[in-house]
């Protein structure tokens, strides 16, 4: 089984592919698109727009679409948006904590440069 770095480290080298030829501008659902041809090069297993449940209290209460899940291991959040804010963070480490993952990427495609950041959860 892959290592979560190993595992993040493949996520961002695809993202930075991504970006090198696409640049900034696109709509996330391109670069989503995009990243998914490059998951599937480097042999990770994931899921694209993964419906995922939440609990609360025991009980589920809904669910949301991640933008991947590879390797049952690693949420991956995208973005295509010109700056990233606190509440970004803060919708990433939810997310983390709601679905029991222990690790996930934000990446921002939105800029001139690639933006992304590992989060742990620390809760896990």
């Amino acid at each position: 089984m892959l290592q979560y770095a190993d595992i993040t480290e493949k996520i961002i080298g695809g993202a930075m592919k991504v970006h090198r030829t696409l640049g900034n501008g696109f709509q996330e659902v391109i670069y989503q698109r995009c990243l998914a041809i490059e998951l599937q090069k480097a042999g990770l297993h994931f899921l694209r727009e993964a419906e995922i449940p939440i609990f609360y209290d025991g009980e589920e209460v809904g669910t949301r679409r991640a933008d991947f899940l590879v390797e049952n291991q690693v949420l991956v959040e995208l973005k295509a948006i010109t700056e990233i804010n606190d509440t970004h963070f803060a919708q990433i480490i939810n997310y983390l904590e709601a679905y029991k993952l222990p690790t996930g990427l934000l990446i921002n495609f939105g800029g001139k440069s690639l933006f992304f950041k590992r989060f742990a959860n620390t809760r896990k």
